[in-house]
Parts: C-alpha cells; structure tokens; sequence
C-alpha cells in the first residue's frame, strides 16, 4: 500500500471572545462571516476602509501610511488604511462567502498573504508587499501580481484572513512538495518556495490542454481556500480589477497612439 500524507486541516469556523495578541476577538455568521474586536484602551488595528460593518461610538478612526508609499502609487495599491482606536468594539465584514480566522504571529514572524484578502491586523504589525515575478505566474498562474506580507514587531501580533469557501492548513515537511490549483492558496509562511508547474493532457484529433498548478515546497504551513479567488471577487474588488485593467488598456492606447505619430510617414 503506497504512504500518503497527512491531508491538510480545516481552521475553526466559529469563536466566541477568543484570545490572541492580548486582543478579545469573536467570528460569527455562516454564510458571510463577520469579525468583531473588542478594543481596550490604547488598543488598535487597521483594515481597508470598505470593510467597516459597524463600530462603537467611543471607537475613533485614523489614518496610518503605509511603507513604499511610492511603488505603491504606481502599482496602483492602497497608500493608506485606517486604524480604529479603543475602548469599544469595532466589526468587519469582506462581502464575500467565506471564513474568518486568525494569524497569530511572534515577534519577528512574517507571513506571506494573497493580496486583498487580510481583513485587519493589529498596530504592531507591519504591512508591506512584494512582486510575484515571472510572467508565468502572472498570465497562466493566476497568483496576482503582488503579495502581502506581514511581519509582528515588539510584542505578539495578529492578522485577521478572510479565506473563500473553507480553509485549510498543509503543513509541509522540509522538502515535501504540494500542488494547488492557482486561484485556491490564500496563504504561506515565507520558508515555503512557490513555482508555476503545468501538465499538458492530448486527446488525439480532440485536441488537449494544458492544467496550471502552482507547487509549493516545504518547510512550513500553506493555506488553501475551497472557493476559488477569481470567483469570490467581491463587487468592490471585481469594480477595483475592472479599473486596473482599464487603466492599462488606455496606457496601452495612448503608446500606441505616439507610436503612430513617429511612425508616419511624410506622405500622410
């Protein structure tokens, strides 16, 4: 009989005034779930403005920069995100089907996140990205162009993930090796390496196709979402995706608009 491993586990779905980071937090809804954090005083987190459900009255909002905030402009990434200060309770929700769950990571522990699916995190988490080269990736992986990556400072730190569907965790041994389908990791520790892989399939005269994978290879854990990410989009992220690729279909007009200006001839 051949060895298999371990399947991967499925993160609680539900919690009822949890404990982590010394936050009190608490998951609830079946279908679209909804975060809420009880803050005390001098307590913080921050989160994308578009998320808020609700808050307490004695809940007050700021703004917080984030790093490179150039490349940021020019990736056409948030440049700020708001941070809610205790005392009081304050809830998010992502408008998606779905699963909220914790990241509790020790001080100087880095997580890498798919990009728009943190919901919020506490103060002494810092929040930056990183660019997922290869074309490969890009165009036939489905990954997205960018990656979250988060990191705790000074103290325990907590990032909340909005996961589609259900999630699961794959714990990967040094060297072991996973493939996932390209829209269904949510996240990944930064010792596990990720590639693009693709196994092409021919049925004779019917034609073939190729299946994209993207293989991650151990040590450390890997989050797997049972709904794909292209399909859960929500409403504001499928209008933000729409305004990306306007925005690159009118760069591409107007290079090839003074392309044909140079490239007139003198007869014309």
């Amino acid at each position: 009989m051949p060895s298999f491993s371990v399947p991967p586990t499925l993160h609680a779905t539900e919690a009822s005034n949890a404990q982590a980071g010394g936050y009190t937090y608490h998951l609830g809804g079946h279908l679209v779930p909804v975060l809420s954090i009880d803050m005390a005083p001098g307590q913080s987190v921050y989160f994308e403005h578009h998320i808020l459900l609700w808050k307490e009255p004695s809940v007050q909002f700021g703004l917080r920069p984030l790093s490179g905030m150039v490349k940021r402009m020019f990736a056409g990434m948030d440049l700020l995100v708001v941070e809610a200060r205790g005392p009081g309770q304050v809830a998010f929700s992502r408008d998606g089907v779905g699963q909220v769950f914790p990241m509790v990571l020790a001080p100087g522990q880095e997580i890498d996140i798919r990009e728009h699916q943190f919901l919020a995190a506490t103060d002494n988490v810092d929040y930056s990205w990183d660019f997922n080269r290869g074309v490969a990736n890009i165009l036939f992986g489905g990954t997205g162009f960018f990656i979250d990556k988060f990191i705790a400072r000074g103290g325990e730190g907590v990032v909340w993930l909005h996961g589609n569907g259900n999630v699961f965790e794959k714990l990967l041994a040094p060297g072991e090796q996973f493939d996932v389908e390209p829209g269904g990791w949510l996240y990944k520790d930064p010792s596990v390496a990720m590639e693009t892989t693709y196994q092409g399939m021919a049925a004779g005269f019917l034609g073939g196709m190729r299946l994209a994978c993207n293989r991650f290879t151990g040590p450390g854990r890997v989050g797997i979402q049972s709904m794909s990410f292209n399909v859960a989009q929500s409403p504001s992220e499928r209008a933000s995706t729409s305004d990306m690729a306007a925005g690159t279909a009118a760069a591409a007009g107007i290079v090839g608009a003074i392309a044909g200006l140079f490239g007139r001839s003198d007869r014309d």
